[in-house]
């Protein structure tokens, strides 16, 4: 069933009860106010006479000539025999007449202290008391009819049923054409989605004018057609990227196999070229696997960190004391080094802070100069590690693209530093920062070097992170 058929029988449905409960609290509130004023003017004429002959007022004749009982209340007198002394009325049916048509379950609005006959064309609504007067006794008969308002409340009746049955019968037809133009840009909307395929993730969905649910609903599903977009392009990026990267060690491996086929089971010179040239191939195809596998895990949220309190300043130092002694060609300084406790994995910070310095040495020339620093802030809650060279430096249209996948600066300008790799060093130095909540800044020019700012939380400012996990 469609949403729009739901919504109009819903409201039907809402509308219906609403008008039937209406319809019968308007003709109970009708029944209750008919019977009540019976009630009351028996009741009143029932004192009125009682009060007579306790008094003795009725031996007047005066008393008799004008009816002793309110206006439309009938009154009859019998005496024990059941013989009549007294009528106001010589035209009302007879007693036994309205007690032979007396209803055995009278209406629940009725007094239980009365009761109520239906004759033909009406209904009357009556009482009875007896009397002991100068030791004789009477019975008193009130009647009081409710004719008009018989017929008055069984039109009522018709009506609000006609009145039901109509507003229900327009509330299907209204709310189904209402619900149907109201949810017509949900089709648009859904019809239009129906026709985006992957090839197309560049249309986006046209916004109502209205700033409500709906133009809420077309936003957000274009942002989602955004970042699909942005995922999809990323993707074939990184497979062509990737295809690329493993495209050449596979053709050199494949190349220097044929070589040795050829020529390496005669010349030694040739076999060892061959095997060396092999291995290292194979070596960075393992280096681009582990980094590719590194960020698939990252983006699927499965790459594992174990975070502990840690010496900041003491992991910078080890660091930096293992490329000293790893690198031949340049200089390498620790300047400053203090004490800092973070919270983070001692792993994946490690690797954080090796990316950064071998990028500094692999664009740097021989003979250059690798600095590292690090400090706390005057807040008390950062730790500030600045690693500097003074190497080709990035240009400014660059900066914000090194951390993206395989990008690589222009090779032009990297001629003769020997600089090479995979371009997916930066993004995993990124995702590591991202996840110890490191801000990377860098301050850089080309011809100038590369300072690389990193502003790491400390541990006591990490306490909220520390709970959760």
């Amino acid at each position: 069933m469609r949403i729009s058929t739901k919504i109009t029988f819903l409201y039907a449905a809402i509308l219906m009860v609403v008008l039937i409960l209406s319809s019968v609290v308007t003709g109970l509130g009708v029944f209750f106010s008919f019977y009540h004023q019976a009630e009351v003017e028996i009741e009143m004429s029932m004192q009125h006479m009682l009060e007579d002959f306790q008094s003795g007022r009725m031996q007047n004749p005066a008393f008799w000539r004008k009816s002793p009982v309110m206006p439309g209340v009938v009154l009859r007198i019998t005496d024990i025999a059941g013989q009549m002394v007294y009528q106001n009325d010589d035209h009302y049916p007879s007693i036994e007449i309205i007690e032979a048509n007396e209803i055995g379950d009278p209406p629940f609005w009725a007094d239980q202290n009365m009761r109520v006959s239906e004759l033909k064309n009406f209904s009357i609504y009556h009482a009875k008391a007896t009397v002991d007067y100068q030791g004789q006794i009477y019975q008193l008969h009130f009647f009081r009819t409710i004719t008009a308002e018989r017929n008055f409340l069984a039109t009522l009746q018709k009506f609000l049923f006609i009145t039901t049955l109509v507003g229900c019968i327009l509330a299907l037809v209204v709310g189904y054409f209402v619900s149907k133009r109201i949810l017509s840009p949900i089709r648009n909307i859904t019809d239009s989605a129906r026709e985006i395929e992957v090839s197309q993730l560049g249309r986006r969905l046209e916004v109502p004018q209205t700033r409500d649910e709906l133009a809420v609903l077309a936003e957000t599903f274009n942002h989602m057609l955004e970042r699909l977009e942005r995922g999809f392009e990323q993707q074939k990026r990184f497979v062509s990227d990737a295809s690329h990267e493993l495209r050449t060690p596979v053709t050199v491996i494949l190349g220097y196999s044929d070589l040795l086929s050829r020529w390496g089971r005669e010349d030694a010179k040739v076999l060892d070229e061959g095997i060396a040239s092999i291995r290292s191939e194979a070596e960075n195809m393992q280096e681009l696997i582990e980094k590719l596998l590194f960020l698939a895990r990252a983006d699927q949220k499965r790459q594992v960190l174990h975070k502990e309190i840690l010496d900041m300043g003491q992991l910078l130092e080890e660091v930096m004391s293992k490329m000293k002694l790893v690198t031949k060609t340049h200089s390498v300084e620790l300047l400053e080094c203090c004490e800092g406790l973070v919270y983070g994995d001692k792993v994946t910070l490690r690797q954080l802070l090796r990316i950064f310095l071998e990028n500094s040495i692999k664009y740097t020339p021989a003979g250059g100069h690798i600095t590292a620093s690090c400090r706390r802030l005057p807040d008390g809650r950062t730790l500030e590690i600045i690693l500097a060279d003074d190497g080709i430096g990035i240009a400014k249209e660059d900066q914000q693209k090194i951390f993206e996948r395989f990008y690589r600066v222009d090779s032009s300008r990297t001629k003769g530093t020997g600089a090479g790799g995979t371009g997916l060093g930066l993004s995993i130095a990124k995702w590591i920062a991202e996840q110890h909540g490191i801000v990377i800044s860098m301050d850089s020019a080309l011809g100038r070097g590369t300072r690389m700012h990193l502003l790491v939380p400390l541990a006591e400012d990490s306490e909220g992170k520390k709970a959760e996990i």
